[in-house]
């Protein structure tokens, strides 16, 4: 079962003691934190491990909505007294609506959407590459990426070769930043200046690395340097 690591926040105290309860009793549900200040959780929120929020609609300084709006990449389960919900809470793809007094099993079911919603980022997160472009943001597959190198005219942008030849222009990104990004043994720096996907070499030199992203019918060449060396051919083995 996919474990969750939740906040709460909800400004009724007997609320949120409740809802601290009922999370006791739930199976994979982990409560990080608790509070009845919106404000004081967004100023904590930075260092906090957790992935999914509890989030109370209609709170005094801060509504939930507004919080929400602030949160980036977490699962967010909005609560309510009310039947119908914030408007503007729609338009933030929650995963879950639930309405007070809360319950153990509808609670249940919201931690499971929460999950699936999670599972579903990770997926995505594993599979494509969130970029800012040369034309705007995009989202390119990391195994369609063959050779990254530094863009000549600013080094803080790459130029991604992609396996059919295409070139994407990314904008402001590090190697090392990529390499965070994408598989475990899968990319390579070979030089400051180029960085390759292992399984599109053709061939190579201690010298020479030959990519098979193919432009006019003929491999890339890009020259292997020195203090890449060791890690590329042990890659290759």
């Amino acid at each position: 079962m996919q474990p969750i690591n939740c906040i709460l926040v909800e400004d009724e105290l007997p609320a949120l003691r409740y809802l601290q309860l009922l999370c006791g009793q739930l199976d994979g549900v982990n409560v990080v934190k608790s509070y009845n200040n919106p404000i004081r959780f967004l100023d904590e929120a930075p260092t906090l491990p957790y992935d999914t929020c509890v989030l109370d609609i209609t709170m005094p300084g801060m509504d939930g909505v507004e919080v929400a709006r602030r949160l980036q990449g977490k699962a967010i389960i909005f609560s309510t007294a009310y039947k119908t919900y914030a408007a503007d809470a729609f338009e933030l793809d929650a995963v879950d609506y639930l309405q007070k007094p809360y319950q153990l099993e509808r609670l249940d079911r919201a931690f499971s959407k929460a999950r699936e919603w999670l599972l579903a980022k990770r997926f995505m997160a594993d599979v494509y590459l969130a970029l800012n472009t040369s034309v705007g943001k995009r989202r390119i597959r990391w195994d369609d990426i063959a050779v990254v190198n530094v863009a000549g005219n600013d080094r803080r942008d790459k130029i991604i070769t992609l396996r059919d030849g295409t070139d994407v222009l990314a904008k402001n990104i590090t190697f090392g930043w990529l390499m965070r990004q994408l598989p475990p043994g899968k990319f390579c720096q070979i030089s400051r200046k180029t960085m390759i996907a292992l399984d599109t070499v053709v061939s190579y030199t201690m010298q020479w690395v030959y990519v098979g992203a193919r432009q006019g019918g003929n491999p890339l060449q890009y020259p292997l340097s020195a203090p890449y060396r060791e890690a590329f051919v042990a890659g290759m083995a």
